[in-house]
């Protein structure tokens, strides 16, 4: 053991202490830490460092059972081989010392050769448990590493998936990222964990990755939409649920999720599945919120951005109907740092011979038009 091992001594007989010290040290890579008062080690204890502890059954002020006990509510050490070195044979010491932690007991009056013996053996065992903590930290090192990796992987498949849709459609980009951080806000809203959150942060920019199967005749088209070009608009949440699903990764399956359902509506007139209220998957039901909200707030070849406040009215007036109450409630609960968000990830300046033409609520939700992005 080529590691340098150290044994802590709590003995308040003088002469117990330096005959076990001597031993100790007689061991070869073995030093010791050497305590005749048990409520001195308790005072150390925060930075206090053994392998195996030798405690004396009786000792005043604290026994050492009493002490065993102690030592063991230290997470830092609590693992540790603790004996207790005792003259006492009565069986119901044993007991107290095994209910308080003990491992093993070595008798009083030290016998050098049998104390020698069973001390090398505790330090062996000390040694291997520290290998295989070493061990055990060094695989979770390991495992999180690949699991970092494999992460850092399924955001850059995200990363593409959405710079690809921005290429077939110039809103989509900032778009997406300013409603995926709008459903991260929302989410924190609902009180929900912030793990989640972030999750919900990467996998939203896919709600509309199912635009790539859309005709950019339609996509783009300024004027209403005809009953077939919004039937076949609508179709781009199935292409995304598509695109998305039977994957192992959580993030692509929560992206899939979204891509199916932020278009349903709470009153069940959504599309593409007609679902109400709480059938609708939570993720989807938040990201409904984020993506009308930037629908409303930004300009768009069919309409000019509404105000912050008039689209508040809008949502407000909407919850129970188009939207679930309760995110509409946690919408305004972190509104502030959604406004920070709508500053920070504005859009350009657009070209100025776009029509700004303000759109009505019916034709920015209704018939001619889907409701969002």
């Amino acid at each position: 053991m080529s590691v340098m091992q150290k044994v802590l001594i709590v003995e308040d007989t003088r002469t117990n202490l330096a005959l076990m010290d001597m031993l100790v040290r007689e061991i070869e890579g073995c030093e010791t830490v050497l305590f005749d008062n048990p409520a001195d080690v308790l005072a150390d204890l925060p930075q206090l460092d053994f392998d195996v502890a030798l405690v004396d059954y009786q000792m005043p002020g604290l026994s050492g059972v009493e002490l065993i006990e102690r030592l063991r509510q230290c997470p830092r050490v609590a693992d540790k081989p603790l004996v207790i070195v005792t003259a006492d044979k009565d069986s119901r010491v044993r007991m107290k010392a095994i209910d308080a932690g003990a491992v093993d007991f070595l008798h009083k009056p030290i016998e050098p050769v049998e104390f020698t013996a069973r001390l090398k053996n505790l330090l062996r065992l000390s040694h291997y448990q520290r290998e295989l903590a070493d061990r055990a930290k060094w695989l979770k090192s390991e495992v999180d590493k690949a699991t970092m990796a494999l992460r850092q992987r399924e955001e850059e498949i995200i990363e593409r998936l959405s710079i690809a849709a921005g290429y077939k459609d110039f809103e989509t980009a900032r778009h997406a990222a300013r409603m995926a951080r709008y459903s991260a806000e929302i989410a924190r809203g609902l009180g929900l964990e912030e793990e989640f959150c972030q999750d919900l942060q990467l996998a939203a920019p896919m709600h509309d990755i199912g635009k790539v199967g859309i005709r950019d005749a339609v996509l783009l088209k300024r004027g209403l939409l005809t009953a077939e070009e919004r039937a076949h608009i609508t179709e781009h949440t199935e292409i995304g649920s598509a695109i998305l699903s039977g994957s192992n990764s959580e993030l692509l399956r929560m992206a899939a999720e979204i891509a199916a359902s932020h278009h349903e509506r709470w009153d069940g007139e959504g599309y593409p599945r007609r679902l109400r209220g709480t059938q609708i998957p939570l993720v989807g039901r938040i990201c409904a919120v984020a993506d009308v909200f930037d629908a409303l707030t930004t300009e768009r070849p069919y309409k000019a951005p509404w105000s912050l406040d008039r689209a508040l009215v809008y949502l407000k007036a909407e919850a129970g109907r188009q939207f679930d109450p309760a995110c509409i409630e946690a919408f305004e609960l972190r509104l502030e740092n959604i406004t920070r968000i709508m500053v920070d990830f504005a859009d350009d300046v657009c070209d100025g011979d776009r029509p700004a033409v303000e759109a009505s609520p019916v034709r920015l939700i209704g018939s001619s038009r889907p409701a969002a992005g």
